[in-house]
């Protein structure tokens, strides 16, 4: 998972207030090599205390520029110059903040942090309300004007073009401070979700066919659904989903909750629909988000294909939703961290010497949290808050493939950051993640590339096929089906209707049954795991998954052209990352190559899955010789 910092600064806040998630693996010893370092940040908590103070000193100046935007550019520039200091400081004191209590979430003066500077930010975010709709007043001739006479307005031409784009979105001053106070209320839904589903839930315990007790919280459930014996998994999903059938009611109404908060927002800025509204901040024509569904659907026959297949090299002729998470080989081997690293190195190496030099020295200086302690935030991400430091990364690396492959995708988010703001100023350094996970999955592209070179034999090849063919599963025509399925609630909610949670049951299933193959006999689906869109905390971002899916299609592209060594790929490629938030997202990926609003990519991306089911089938014909 990647955090980043657009379509403002401040959604680095909805991370930092979300319920944290606490590592179930054993402790490691601390070596301090493979934990990050925070003061490079601030020196110890007393100095982010003071840095917090003075930003808090300095945002109520913001007003000293109300009503004078129009005196002149170089005052337009003095603003700017303010506003956008103050940005970036406050974006370094929330990686601290989020940091140090991702390391240990039983701290709580960690948590306090977080806390305080979320009503922080709400204040920044209403001190600078009035500042789009002056600028409007101003006049877009005369804003043109001095963004031509002042050469030091160039660093902001995009972000204050962007401004007038909005023009007939952004409402007066008043308005616009009533909007940015009412997000301490519109982001209710999601806080209640992550309390119920994180802290408040009663999960069950059961006890597995070996003796052994499984604890179904959700960090249980992705554990023990992978297990080898097929009724242990049967028994994990009966008893985890259980449970979300307790409180579909109760989750229905947090969803419907937040349903009808993007629509008010949408409605509010005069969007015709929570879709338009929530592609317009990156500049996303809705063809591509609507051409992305319309080609998963039509090559659900390649997916099908997949389950056919795993249900074949699984020896499983009747094929349920709990047989999708056991790898179809298994892989008895270790991947200790320094073996990891050396291979994620290795992998990189067709993107050039500059870029492995970079992504060595990042893999080796203090900026990943490796491995589980206890209390620690689980699962991995990257953050790039700190612009002036260096990205950092958390892990939870098990000696593992999965870990090694995560550590190419964190690092693939982390070198995508140090490209952008070596190469951007701090006002078009962030960049949007309709191209953040074109970076993290093509460099996990590279690894299986490497790993099927350097593999000794067919079964681990087919490890590394099986593993591949599961991801592409998962971030392209899983995220395909989430992005469908909010569409749908969306629409039914923009028509009039309610959303109760058996409505939102009805939905979901008849969407799992139709990506699954049911009515065709490939995966059956039972009713019980129709409740799974409550499960799903993305489901409170907006319109959000789907970029997952637009980007691992991209990335799959851009992998293909690299690893062929077409001229200028590498380039082209690493151009687009540099480019950071220089301009629209849809337009850089375009330009270098791949348009996301076609057909084109989403077909490529189900023949490479079709590809690498062949190389399985000559595998397994091979070994029946």
């Amino acid at each position: 998972m990647h955090l980043h910092r657009l379509p403002a600064l401040f959604m680095t806040l909805g991370t930092l207030l979300a319920p944290a998630l606490p590592a179930a693996e054993p402790a490691r010893p601390a070596d301090p090599a493979n934990v990050w370092d925070l003061t490079l940040l601030y020196k110890d908590p007393a100095a982010w205390q003071a840095a917090k103070a003075r930003v808090g000193t300095e945002i109520p100046k913001i007003k000293n520029y109300q009503g004078r935007l129009g005196e002149s550019a170089a005052t337009l520039r003095e603003a700017l110059d303010f506003i956008y200091g103050l940005r970036k400081e406050f974006g370094r004191l929330a990686t601290y903040a989020s940091l140090s209590r991702d390391e240990n979430t039983r701290d709580s003066t960690a948590l306090e942090r977080t806390q305080e500077l979320g009503l922080l930010g709400t204040e920044f975010s209403r001190a600078s309300s009035f500042f789009n709709p002056e600028l409007l007043a101003v006049g877009e001739v005369k804003v043109r004007g001095f963004l031509e006479a002042e050469p030091g307005l160039a660093q902001y031409r995009f972000p204050v073009l962007e401004i007038l784009r909005a023009a007939p979105h952004t409402l007066g001053a008043e308005a616009e401070g009533v909007l940015s106070a009412a997000s301490l209320i519109t982001g209710s839904p999601s806080s209640f979700y992550g309390i119920l589903a994180n802290a408040d839930m009663p999960w069950p315990t059961i006890k597995l066919s070996d003796g052994s007790e499984a604890h179904l919280d959700q960090s249980g459930y992705s554990k023990w659904r992978a297990v080898p014996n097929r009724a242990d998994r049967q028994a994990v999903f009966e008893a985890f989903w259980a449970k979300f059938h307790d409180y579909e009611r109760t989750f229905g109404a947090a969803l419907f909750a937040q349903v009808k908060s993007d629509w008010f927002r949408a409605t509010t800025r005069k969007y015709p629909s929570a879709l338009a509204a929530a592609l317009d901040d990156d500049g996303i024509p809705e063809a591509v988000y609507r051409t992305l569904v319309a080609e998963t659907n039509a090559n659900l026959p390649t997916l099908h294909r997949y389950f056919k297949l795993r249900g074949r090299m699984l020896g499983i002729a009747d094929l349920r939703y709990w047989d999708i998470y056991p790898p179809i080989v298994k892989l008895d081997k270790t991947f200790p961290l320094a073996a990891g690293k050396s291979l994620v190195i290795a992998a990189e190496q067709p993107l050039g010497a500059d870029y492995v030099a970079q992504f060595t020295a990042s893999l080796n200086a203090r900026y990943t949290h490796v491995y589980p302690q206890p209390a620690k935030q689980s699962g991995a991400y990257m953050n790039p808050g700190a612009y002036d430091v260096h990205p950092y990364v958390l892990m939870n690396y098990n000696d593992d493939y999965e870990s090694v492959s995560t550590m190419a995708h964190e690092w693939g988010h982390g070198m995508h950051s140090l490209l952008t703001n070596h190469s951007q100023p701090f006002p078009t350094a962030d960049y949007s993640i309709f191209v953040a996970e074109i970076a993290s999955t093509l460099n996990e592209a590279l690894l299986l590339d490497h790993m099927l070179k350097v593999a000794p034999n067919d079964e681990e090849r087919l490890y590394y096929l099986g593993s591949a063919l599961e991801g592409l599963r998962a971030t392209f025509f899983r995220q395909a089906m989430f992005a469908e399925f909010e569409l749908a609630i969306h629409e039914q909610v923009e028509k009039g209707g309610s959303l109760s949670g058996p409505q939102l049951t009805k939905i979901y299933g008849d969407l799992l049954r139709r990506y699954h193959g049911h009515d065709q006999g490939v995966l059956k689906i039972d009713e019980m795991v129709t409740r799974e869109w409550a499960y799903i905390p993305h489901f409170y971002r907006n319109f959000y998954v789907y970029q997952y899916a637009t980007s691992i299609a991209a990335s799959q592209a851009f992998a293909e052209r690299i690893l062929k060594g077409e001229p200028g790929a590498v380039d082209t490629y690493l151009g687009m990352l540099k480019a950071g938030g220089s301009d629209h997202p849809y337009d850089l990926v375009k330009r270098a190559g791949v348009d996301l609003a076609t057909p084109v990519p989403y077909r490529a991306l189900a023949s490479r899955m079709n590809g690498i089911m062949d190389q399985i089938e000559a595998i397994l014909a091979k070994q029946k010789k």
